[in-house]
């Protein structure tokens, strides 16, 4: 069985740690500094930055956070918000970051994919693919960019496996239905990622008890756990989570 990996994610805005529900209703979550400091004594296996205003406000990365967090820890950074080439790309891992994550610009351009992967290799990049339910689409998922706030008509399973294909090293699907609920990551969502592709793919989106970290392992398909307001708001830490999940028979770090 694959060794599963806990990853805390600080949501950023205005300097701060934030999280909402749904993308949206943002309340002050914490210091970055302070909360990734705590994350990697916890025991966390790696950590996301998600600046989430850059896209709306059309900016880049804001890279002295990255240098900050980055300068407190050891465990490998995934930065994503804003990226939209190839020398975003560099300014971002220069200032610390291990690993970048793409959205709405791979959405945009899908050659973004290819180049990032030939240039930096595909173990540093993860495609963010964020969805909300649409029967319309053959998974029931539709990916939408820009914070949720546009809708692509792309369906998302379909848009995992030519991530893949173009160079994605690992899949990060979040549920706009699930995000920031605490009522349970959305299994039948990261399951149509997790069929539809080989590499990892990160559960993302509504952990709220420790059974959900279960249920992303065996019914999502996840090998990654992502999960932020449970450890802001201290609802779980990290150490609990991992006792949690190799009581119940899933290997973890430790």
């Amino acid at each position: 069985m694959t060794t599963v990996k806990i990853m805390p994610c600080l949501d950023m805005k205005d300097g701060r740690v934030v999280k909402g529900i749904h993308f949206a209703d943002l309340k002050d979550a914490g210091d970055p500094v302070e909360s990734a400091e705590l994350y990697q004594n916890e025991g966390a296996d790696e950590l996301a930055i998600l600046d989430i205003a850059a896209t709306l406000q059309n900016r880049k990365t804001r890279l002295e956070w990255v240098k900050n967090v980055s300068s407190v820890i050891d465990i490998p950074l995934t930065v994503g918000g804003g990226i939209s080439n190839l020398e975003d790309i560099k300014l971002i891992l220069d200032a610390g970051a291990d690993n970048i994550s793409i959205s709405s610009a791979a959405v945009k351009n899908p050659d973004l994919i290819q180049e990032a992967a030939d240039e930096y290799g595909k173990d540093t990049l993860t495609v963010a693919i964020d969805g909300c339910r649409n029967t319309a689409m053959p998974s029931g998922f539709e990916v939408v960019i820009a914070g949720g706030t546009k809708k692509t008509g792309i369906d998302a399973a379909e848009w995992a496996k030519k991530c893949q294909k173009l160079g994605a090293g690992v899949i990060l699907p979040t549920s706009m239905d699930g995000d920031g609920t605490q009522e349970g990551y959305d299994l039948e969502y990261t399951r149509s990622i997790s069929n539809a592709v080989n590499i990892p793919v990160i559960a993302s989106g509504g952990a709220g008890k420790l059974s959900d970290f279960k249920k992303a392992v065996i019914e999502g398909g996840a090998s990654i756990l992502l999960a932020a307001s449970v450890f802001h708001y201290r609802l779980l830490s990290v150490k609990k989570v991992k006792e949690y999940l190799q009581e119940n028979g899933i290997n973890v770090y430790f």
